[in-house]
């Protein structure tokens, strides 16, 4: 029996697989489940399995077909504007459409490394009059679009592709990671326009913009949670899984420590100082992009984030202008999932037409209505 009545979102993390089945009747009947942590893709295999194992004995179905979630440290946004003038009087739905694929064809032909996952049309401008959302039934004679690509390196993708093709599992719909989290946790910091979440990875931060509720940037430094794993490992000349394990337990590990040369006060000076200098890089990021920060709210996020929260806001200058944002297995999925069934109105959707035995799919377009 296949998948027909959950959808299932896959979020494939460096050093995390997190995967959620969605019941598309009853949506309150979910099943969640997680890997253990690892720092390469050796025995990725196995451990999807056994997601996919646990996701068919729950929903009693058979997983043929999931919607990727997934990040790069070297994905891209590019911002574009593209303008037609119009004929006819009355503005369509096909004059859209030829200026976001004409706006897609050029990032295409610049950015050939890369493949668009997300199209997010940020604003309208007809006749010199600027809307949020295209109006229905308006005459005009000029119109322009400002959008926003978010791209995903095409070596990543086909590397995943080819994994669960090798599986028999199709994939309907990629998205990304941080940005569908970032527009599911939007909502909950509503009294601010301009906001911006720092999604610490492993290997990446991404750091997602809004200014008056658009986006208007994800930037990705090239540095995230392993990178504090590796000082723990050279100072303190230990391997890397017990440098991992000391950095997620850093504030449980008095016991252990005392057999060590080092205290816990030590450790916990290698943790912040590189936490700190990951924090600094983001809000120089973000504060270079904004006119005004006296409203902008920045939020902290992500698996490489876990070993602070708000309780360690002292330890660190800079954690005083940003909240720590706790995240479940199931938070994360639900992100994906909610960004699928269309819950960002300025997106256009890119459609999967799936080839069976390729692997490989087109992408069209639609609009959410």
């Amino acid at each position: 029996m296949s998948s027909d009545n959950y959808q299932i979102y896959f979020d494939c993390g460096f050093s995390k697989l997190r995967a959620g089945a969605f019941n598309k009747i009853d949506l309150r009947e979910t099943f969640n489940a997680e890997s253990n942590f690892f720092f390469d893709h050796t025995d990725i295999d196995l451990e999807i399995q056994e997601i996919i194992t646990f996701l068919e004995k729950n929903t009693n179905e058979y997983v043929d077909n999931i919607n990727l979630m997934i990040d790069s440290s070297k994905m891209q946004s590019i911002g574009i504007s593209v303008f037609k003038k119009i004929d006819e009087l009355q503005l369509r739905q096909e004059d859209i459409q030829f200026l976001v694929q004409e706006a897609k064809q050029q990032i295409l032909k610049y950015y050939n490394n890369q493949s668009i996952v997300h199209i997010i049309i940020n604003n309208y401008k007809i006749d010199d009059i600027d809307y949020d959302y295209l109006p229905i039934n308006i005459k005009c004679k000029f119109i322009s679009l400002d959008i926003f690509f978010i791209c995903l390196p095409e070596e990543i993708i086909k590397y995943f592709k080819n994994f669960f093709y090798k599986i028999n599992i199709s994939i309907n719909q990629i998205i990304c990671s941080s940005y569908a989290k970032a527009i599911n946790y939007k909502d909950n910091f509503s009294l601010f326009s301009d906001v911006s979440f720092i999604d610490v990875g492993f290997n990446k931060t991404s750091i997602i913009t809004y200014i008056n509720n658009k986006i208007t940037s994800l930037i990705v430094l090239p540095v995230g949670g392993n990178h504090i794993t590796k000082d723990i490992s050279k100072v303190l000349k230990t391997d890397l899984q017990t440098a991992e394990n000391l950095k997620i337990n850093f504030d449980k590990n008095e016991i252990y420590l005392d057999k060590k040369d080092y205290s816990l006060e030590f450790l916990q000076k290698i943790v912040f100082a590189r936490t700190e200098e990951i924090l600094e890089l983001c809000t120089k990021s973000i504060k270079s992009n904004l006119i005004t920060t006296d409203q902008h709210k920045m939020i902290l996020m992500g698996e490489g984030s876990k070993i602070l929260d708000n309780q360690y806001k002292n330890k660190i200058s800079i954690m005083n202008d940003i909240d720590f944002l706790e995240e479940t297995t199931e938070d994360i999925c639900q992100s994906g999932f909610k960004l699928g069934m269309g819950i960002n109105k300025h997106e256009v959707v890119l459609v999967p037409k799936k080839l069976a035995k390729q692997g490989f799919f087109e992408k069209l377009f639609h609009f959410f209505k």
